[in-house]
């Protein structure tokens, strides 16, 4: 592990955590700087306990949930509300979707279980566990994590299921001083590979790019000798989708270290 990255320089676009990611990027030698392209995450209170009120109201047939943290966030309010053992028994009483497996382990630990879950750690994969499911006039809550999955929630309308979306949490903008920092690190190669930890701060970096007529030169840049690394499927995804086809990530453990270690490796193989 030690020295892995020793000569090489790390942008870290994630907000959360990034302490935790700078002393592992240091422990392999190599050295981080914080450049968050996802800005402070924070709770819609009062919207989420109305949707939550409505949740237990009016269960439906079908519970998606996208995150873990997004349930665990649903579970705390719903015990602040004084709920929570009805918000656990409306999840009981449904069908259960799940995406991830830090979603099955939050189910898990309250003695709850999928009945449907991905096949691969992605919404793609989720939508092909479900397709052997009718959800025709099907009433669903889709529980999403700060940030809207279009392509899920276009194929279950197209299914004729009846959505109701909840979002625990929503992703606000970092400042544009932050993104042009790191898209210019990018383009004048200043780094050797971004990390990114979620979807929407890919996306805001590509909105800013575009913005600023360089979208085509951050994905050439990200072509050539600045590598992309993603901690999951999910993040990866959102990468190829703006273009960027080259992308480092683990392929089983979704988990900071292990970006890291992939990224190592991958270096290391590319030098060799």
């Amino acid at each position: 592990m030690a020295n892995r990255l020793a000569g090489r320089t790390i942008a870290l676009t994630g907000p959360r955590k990034a302490g935790d990611m700078v002393k592992i990027v240091e422990k392999m030698g190599g050295t981080a700087l914080i450049r968050p392209a996802q800005g402070t995450v924070f709770l819609d209170d009062s919207k989420v306990r109305s949707d939550l009120a409505d949740w237990i109201a009016a269960p439906p047939a079908w519970t998606i949930l996208t995150t873990g943290m997004g349930l665990d966030a649903l579970f705390g309010i719903a015990a602040d509300m004084g709920v929570e053992q009805d918000y656990l028994g409306t999840l009981q009483k449904s069908s259960i979707a799940a995406r991830g497996y830090k979603t099955v382990n939050a189910l898990r630990k309250r003695g709850l279980a999928p009945l449907v879950r991905d096949d691969d750690g992605s919404t793609s994969g989720l939508i092909r566990s479900l397709e052997e499911y009718e959800l025709r006039g099907a009433d669903v809550v889709l529980q999403l994590h700060g940030d809207p999955a279009p392509r899920l929630e276009a194929w279950l309308e197209e299914q004729g299921a009846k959505v109701r979306k909840v979002l625990p949490y929503l992703h606000i903008p970092p400042e544009p001083e932050q993104l042009e920092q790191l898209l210019n690190d990018i383009l004048l190669q200043r780094i050797d590979a971004a990390a990114f930890t979620s979807a929407p701060q890919i996306r805001n970096l590509a909105e800013y790019a575009r913005s600023q007529g360089h979208l085509e030169d951050m994905v050439q840049a990200f072509q050539g000798p600045v590598i992309a690394a993603a901690v999951g499927k999910i993040t990866a995804q959102a990468l190829l989708e703006e273009g960027i086809t080259r992308v480092v990530y683990p392929p089983e453990d979704e988990r900071m270290g292990s970006m890291m270690v992939e990224l190592a490796r991958y270096f290391q193989t590319r030098d060799a």
